[in-house]
């Protein structure tokens, strides 16, 4: 179980590294190896892998903002 955790989160990293390359691939910029690695690495994975990375990460995103927002904007809710 513990590897299985540590795998998403080398495979949300990766999805992070590969976006970035791919979004300068499209600019027409050149890649750095390291970024070639990454993009091929993530066109590799299965679909499975890539949908729980991608899911973990929104989940993680909209996790730290709904937390973050009940913090903040919670301070000006009174309560009755």
């Amino acid at each position: 179980m513990a590897d299985e955790s540590t795998e998403i989160f080398d495979d949300v990293y990766l999805g992070l590294r590969a976006g970035g390359a791919a979004r300068k691939q499209r600019r027409g910029e050149t890649l750095t190896v390291e970024e070639q690695e990454a993009l091929g690495r993530w066109q590799r994975l299965s679909t499975a892998r890539k949908a729980v990375a991608i899911g973990g990460f929104a989940v993680g995103t909209f996790g730290i903002g709904f937390t973050l927002g009940g913090l903040i904007f919670g301070r000006w809710r009174k309560a009755a």
